[in-house]
């Protein structure tokens, strides 16, 4: 697993990232059964023209490929919404896909009764 975080216009911050890693974790411990390669990307960039921050979440992986961005005011706030945003949406994605291999199962079975 690949994990980068990247703050563009900003200095580095410990405690941002380490925050980030925290609540990254969740997201790693959903991708941990995933194949290779899986590539975490997580971008800081403030705002230098108002108050608002961005935060973007980019996931890539053999079945997921997924973006997840907000900018609010401030930064904490904004990393929380968008990794339990991400995290949903993998959820769901999942849940889709496994639905998605049910149909099919149940397509070739009836295939084979008649």
């Amino acid at each position: 697993m690949n994990k980068r975080i990247t703050f563009r216009h900003m200095d580095h911050s410990e405690a941002m990232e380490n925050y980030a890693n925290e609540h990254l974790a969740k997201i790693e411990e959903f991708l941990s059964n995933e194949r290779d390669p899986i590539f975490i990307d997580l971008i800081f960039e403030p705002s230098t023209v108002h108050a608002h921050h961005r935060v973007e979440l980019q996931i890539n992986s053999p079945h997921y490929n997924k973006n997840s961005d907000y900018e609010g005011p401030e930064f904490y706030k904004v990393l929380d919404r968008v990794i339990d945003t991400m995290y949903r949406e993998l959820l769901e994605q999942k849940r889709r896909n496994h639905e998605q291999e049910k149909e099919v199962g149940r397509h070739d079975e009836m295939k084979k009764l008649r």
